[in-house]
């Protein structure tokens, strides 16, 4: 049986969401590019739905109002660091509202591969204002769980040039340009990342899950984390300022 207490708001609740009618779990995998989330994600909805559940699983530029749009920019690699934190606050708000929320209301595993954290440390990476992204991404809910794998740099690199044999322009921060190569400034850029989600870690309650393992090891150690989730409250009051609406839990 999932969880019968509520989800909350990190900030401000969306108009007309009763937090008490969302019954299912919301669990995020956070980390850097190329440290294995989709793998973890695919395997962890085929042994939630061979427990029986129902599963959504919801990631970064799938919404319907701004995915497309989103990969028809970076396609041409017209986005500025602004407009693209926006744009991808934009996706995550969409799906929220049209994809996350209908599925926690109806008793689902919501599933997450990458959630507001990574739009902010992308955001802090390329030089944004933390507090103004942190502000801007304040309407998300608390996740029931954080999973987030972490690997060194170097790490990812291996993966990259074992798995695809070439770097991404973005995943590469090359709008910025960290580095006079595409190698150069995959290792500042997702340094810098790295670094900004290490830093929230405790903020927002990462459970950190060491993702230089092989894959086999890190589901295992999702799974059983995942498992006990049953068993544990919904998270609760939140540091920051006290507000009299229930719906808040303080700033993200």
């Amino acid at each position: 049986m999932l969880n019968s207490q509520p989800l909350q708001f990190y900030e401000e609740a969306l108009p007309g969401v009763d937090c008490s009618e969302l019954r299912g779990k919301l669990v995020v995998i956070e980390g850097p590019d190329s440290v294995g989330r989709s793998t973890q994600i695919a395997l962890l909805r085929q042994w939630l739905e061979q427990e029986g559940h129902a599963v959504l699983d919801s990631g970064m530029a799938r919404s319907a109002l701004a995915g497309e749009a989103i990969q028809r920019a970076k396609e041409g690699n017209t986005f500025g660091p602004v407009t693209m934190t926006l744009f991808y606050i934009t996706d995550f708000a969409d799906r929220l509202e049209h994809e996350i929320i209908p599925a926690l209301r109806a008793g689902f595993y919501v599933l997450i591969d990458r959630y507001i954290f990574s739009i902010m440390a992308r955001a802090i990476a390329r030089g944004e204002n933390r507090q103004w992204i942190e502000r801007v991404a304040g309407f998300a809910l608390v996740p029931h769980a954080i999973y987030y794998l972490r690997a060194e740099v170097k790490d990812l690199v291996r993966r990259v040039v074992l798995g695809r044999g070439s770097f991404d322009f973005w995943e590469s921060g090359m709008d910025i340009r960290f580095g006079p190569d595409m190698y150069e400034s995959f290792v500042r850029y997702q340094t810098k990342v790295v670094h900004a989600l290490d830093q929230m870690a405790k903020r927002y309650h990462f459970q950190v899950v060491d993702a230089s393992r092989p894959p086999g090891e890190i589901f295992e150690d999702l799974r059983q984390r995942i498992a006990e989730l049953d068993a544990k409250p919904a998270p609760h009051a939140r540091r920051g300022r006290p507000n009299a609406s229930s719906s808040r839990t303080g700033r993200p």
